[in-house]
């Protein structure tokens, strides 16, 4: 029963670090990468889709993205998408492909993207803590109804603490990485 609250708790912390990896990967760092945009929320026939679902996106070149949808009468929701995204790049369209040049970051703009790190890394904390009180929880469940014993709930409660550091750790190591990728000149 222990294990099984602590390994369904490990899964769920796992999947906030995926998370948070899938996200930091969308914050630009001055290179262009594909994964800036392919998740950026494109309304295509009323319907919020992401970018890769709708385009080819590739990096020809260190600075510059190319995105050519198979449907060209959606070039103006996607030009639209990336403007109101807070990327804060300008699409350059010419009717069949929409050209995305990555600007370098001034330092004023790399601080920001820092703050948002740290911002999304701490959210990412957030969610770990939250798997663990539902797993604390839980426990404490286990132990009222006598399925375990008082030094079981305490043995338990110190895994799930280290399994929350480990967790917690790996999510400030990834916020780090990103920081030093974008302060990176």
């Amino acid at each position: 029963m222990i294990e099984d609250v602590l390994k369904d708790a490990e899964e769920r912390m796992s999947k906030a670090v995926e998370v948070l990896q899938d996200d930091l990967k969308t914050i630009r760092t001055g290179r262009a990468s594909p994964a800036l945009v392919e998740r950026l929320l494109v309304e295509y026939y009323g319907t919020p889709t992401p970018l890769n679902q709708l385009a080819t996106i590739s990096a020809p070149e260190v600075r510059l993205l190319t995105i050519r949808p198979w449907d060209p009468s959606i070039l103006p929701a996607i030009e639209k998408a990336i403007l109101k995204s807070e990327l804060g790049l300008t699409p350059i369209n010419d009717g069949k492909i929409i050209r995305l040049p990555i600007p370098r970051l001034t330092e004023e703009r790399r601080r920001e993207l820092v703050r948002l790190v740290k911002k999304r890394v701490e959210e990412g904390r957030v969610a770990v803590r939250n798997i663990r009180r539902d797993a604390l929880n839980d426990l404490r469940e286990l132990e009222k109804e006598g399925l375990i014993a008082e030094d079981e709930f305490y043995r338990a409660k110190d895994d799930l603490q280290e399994l929350t550091d480990k967790f917690t750790e790996k999510m400030g190591e990834l916020g780090r990485k990103k920081e030093e990728e974008i302060m990176e000149i």
